[in-house]
């Protein structure tokens, strides 16, 4: 007699040959056969029942962001499937595998209008680079198997729609089996002997060079910070790749743009010369100088040249080809440029510093990141929502190579925090993590505080409470527009979580922070999560996009104005210390 098992159970096997060991979902009668596999297979595979399922689709690819392997999540046939949208979206455009796996009618009620049908292959053409609907029960392991491997090569979403009646049905047992072993990734090499020697020739005539990294260097920060010193060149980061580069690296800038830092924008522009590395920064077209030289060093074909016009360009490998820069570089003099880039940042860091330890005044966001760096462990997880609490976390927390932050980078969805913290305690679960969010994003998503509960996850939450979308106020007043639409009735989040069954507590005082994050911290020492809602004034961060620091460019009355507001007596423009190194700028 021939051996067999239940289609749903041998894609579920499937799933774990690639290393899956959780997925997300809200089970349907449309997936109740793949339900009833999970079951089966519940010594192997957890299933994590979150509360909604947009929050276990942004969970998954959360799990890509964190750990680098693929993460997995489901929804049943209907309003189950569009509420993987946001996931399927965010893996997108962050380039992150994601595998989604959508439920189904019955195939005889397919075509037929049926409850809850949807036609769900097309649905996610745009954000799927792979979308497939099984039609045969032999064929469901095939398919898992085949999206999951389009998934890597594209670094993307993978769909896979699978008719609730195929799960069920018998298949042979040695009628289908895994790539997983024989998965590996393609390695570019370095660039050329001529193109790196092309570069260093450009890099060797500018006078104010920086180098702009992004995920493609993750791995490799010492390679960068190496030739960062030896070619004497300021580095700047995306924000989603803020902890690529440890915050003490004394030239480190920040990233650029609003969600970003001072140094950094300062320097973008006045910069002769960018050279790009592994990134596909999104306004580079309006923060980049048209003017500066620019070397671009980038492994995919598509993101050559996407962002600003090439003096050179590389296809290669970014960490093997900064190496390869180093060996054949000679060390550059030492630089007014770089050191006037190091004494901004030092100012920079000061100013901060200020106000995370200011105590006079309404309770601000500041001190309250304050307190996150203090007790954050050396390999503590930041999750960060979307929002002013972005930019907040890009300038204030003290990120280092071994700590590891997630946020929705390019699609830029509020919620992703939470199911960013889950995804993270799930897959280190001996790892402190923060979950950072503002009170409009964490309204949207607050209903999985229940899933920390349910599953014993000591996340640490903080919901930074203003009352306002504060992000989209600073935008409106940026418009020249009265405010309308921003303003939020205040929501006890404190009571919310007690209500879920954690630890919840209110802090309307500076001088309370310290005791709210022991508190927190000895609950995750015990197993326990903890919410802390921080009661702050909706005072707008220092937006670093229009300093008005600069007395060559504003009068007096205008900088005195801009000082006061943001508590940035101290504060430093750029141009100050450019002349105090005889730096010339045209």
């Amino acid at each position: 007699m021939v051996k067999t098992i239940k289609a749903g159970v041998a894609a579920l096997k499937t799933l774990e040959s690639w290393g899956v060991t959780h997925v997300y979902g809200i089970p349907g009668g449309t997936f109740n056969n793949m339900m009833y596999a999970l079951d089966e297979e519940k010594d192997n595979l957890k299933y994590i029942h979150v509360r909604h399922e947009e929050v276990g689709a942004l969970a998954a690819v959360a799990d890509g962001k964190v750990t680098g392997h693929i993460g997995v999540a489901f929804g049943s046939a209907g309003p189950g499937a569009t509420h993987l949208f946001q996931g399927a979206y965010d893996a997108k455009m962050d380039k992150v595998p994601t595998l989604f796996l959508v439920g189904q009618v019955e195939q005889r009620f397919m075509n037929y209008d049926f409850f809850q049908e949807l036609d769900e292959d097309p649905m996610f053409q745009d954000a799927a680079l792979y979308a497939r609907t099984v039609t045969t029960a032999a064929s469901l392991p095939h398919i898992i198997d085949e999206a999951i491997r389009r998934a890597y090569a594209g670094r993307g979403a993978a769909i896979v729609v699978i008719p609730n009646d195929l799960a069920a049905e018998e298949i042979p047992a040695d009628g289908y089996y895994s790539a997983a072993a024989t998965h590996a990734t393609p390695v570019l090499p370095a660039g050329s002997d001529e193109q790196v020697d092309a570069a260093l020739r450009l890099i060797g005539a500018a006078q104010r060079p920086v180098m702009y990294v992004g995920q493609g260097v993750r791995g490799a920060a010492d390679t960068v910070m190496t030739l960062a010193r030896k070619l004497q060149m300021p580095v700047i980061t995306t924000a989603v790749g803020k902890p690529i580069i440890p915050y003490e690296f004394e030239s480190l800038l920040g990233s650029a743009a609003r969600v970003a830092s001072k140094p950094a924008n300062e320097a973008l522009r006045v910069a002769d010369l960018i050279m790009f590395v592994g990134s596909n920064y999104p306004f580079a077209e309006v923060m980049f100088s048209p003017n500066a030289k620019f070397i671009q060093i980038e492994a995919d074909p598509k993101t050559l040249g996407k962002r600003h016009h090439t003096d050179v360009a590389i296809l290669a490998d970014a960490p093997a080809t900064l190496k390869k820069m180093i060996d054949r570089s000679d060390d550059a003099p030492r630089s007014g440029w770089y050191q006037a880039n190091v004494d901004n940042v030092k100012n920079w860091h000061q100013y901060n510093h200020d106000m995370m330890t200011r105590t006079t005044g309404k309770m601000r966001f500041e001190p309250v990141f304050g307190q996150i760096n203090r007790i954050a462990t050396d390999d503590a997880i930041f999750a960060i929502d979307v929002g002013d609490v972005t930019q907040n976390a890009v300038r204030l927390l003290k990120v280092n190579g071994r700590q590891a932050w997630t946020t929705s980078g390019l699609f830029a969805t509020m919620g992703a925090g939470l199911p960013a913290a889950l995804a993270g305690q799930l897959s280190f679960p001996k790892r402190q993590v923060f979950n950072l969010a503002g009170d409009g994003a964490a309204a949207m998503v607050m209903q999985d505080l229940d899933t920390e509960v349910r599953y014993h996850l000591p996340i640490i939450n903080v919901v930074f409470s203003n009352n306002a979308l504060g992000y989209i106020e600073d935008e409106q007043e940026d418009d020249g527009h009265a405010w309308f639409g921003i303003d939020m009735p205040a929501i006890d989040f404190a009571t919310v979580a007690k209500g879920m069954g954690m630890t919840g507590i209110t802090v309307t005082q500076v001088d309370e922070l310290p005791a709210a994050f022991e508190t927190a911290e000895a609950n995750r020492a015990a197993g326990k999560p903890t919410l802390i809602d921080a009661k702050i004034t909706n005072e707008r961060p220092i937006p670093v996009e229009h300093l008005q620091l600069d007395p060559d460019q504003f009068d007096a009355d205008t900088i005195a104005a801009f000082k006061k507001r943001y508590y940035a007596e101290k504060l430093v423009p750029l141009s100050k210390f450019l002349k105090t190194h005889k730096v010339p700028v045209a």
